[in-house]
C-alpha cells in the first residue's frame, strides 16, 4: 500500500477489496496517487494525456500494480452520487481484475467482467456500480 494523496479509505479496506479479487498468493501494490502522477502514468503507458481513475500494470502471474487517482475517484463519486468508499471498492476490484487478464473492450468481455465485479462488491455490501438510479 502506497499513498501519495490523502483522503482514500483506510489501507485495511483497500487491501480487503484487492484480496477479494486477487488470486491466492498474489503480490499487488496499491498506490493512491495525485492527479499529476496519474496523468503522467496514463500519458507514458497508455498515450492518453489526462488523469484517469485507475491504472493496472500486470508484471507476471499474480504480480502487478494498481494506481488509483484520488482526485478523479473523488470527483467521479460525487458526480455519480456514490459513497467515496463504494467507488474506491469498485475501482480496486476493477483494477485487480485487469491484473488477472480480464478486459472490457468487447461487449461479451465487459459483461463477464461486470458480473464478476458485481459479485465481489456484493460481499462488502457495495451496490451494483453499473445500476443507474
Amino acid at each position: 500500500m502506497q499513498r501519495a494523496a490523502r483522503g482514500a479509505p483506510s489501507s485495511a479496506r483497500l487491501r480487503a477489496w484487492a484480496l477479494a479479487a486477487a488470486p491466492a498468493g498474489a503480490e499487488i501494490t496499491l498506490r493512491v496517487a495525485g492527479a499529476a502522477e496519474a496523468r503522467r502514468l496514463n500519458r507514458e503507458y497508455r498515450g492518453r494525456d489526462y488523469a484517469t481513475n485507475v491504472l493496472s500494470f500486470p508484471y507476471a502471474r499474480g504480480r502487478g500494480d494498481v494506481v488509483l487517482c484520488h482526485p478523479v475517484v473523488r470527483r467521479e463519486a460525487r458526480a455519480q452520487g456514490k459513497a467515496l468508499a463504494a467507488h474506491y471498492a469498485h475501482l480496486v476490484v476493477h483494477g485487480v481484475l485487469h491484473l488477472r487478464g480480464m478486459r472490457h473492450a468487447r461487449a461479451r468481455d465487459a459483461r463477464r467482467m461486470e458480473r464478476r465485479e458485481i459479485a465481489l462488491l456484493a460481499r462488502f455490501g457495495v451496490a451494483d456500480p453499473y445500476t443507474v438510479e
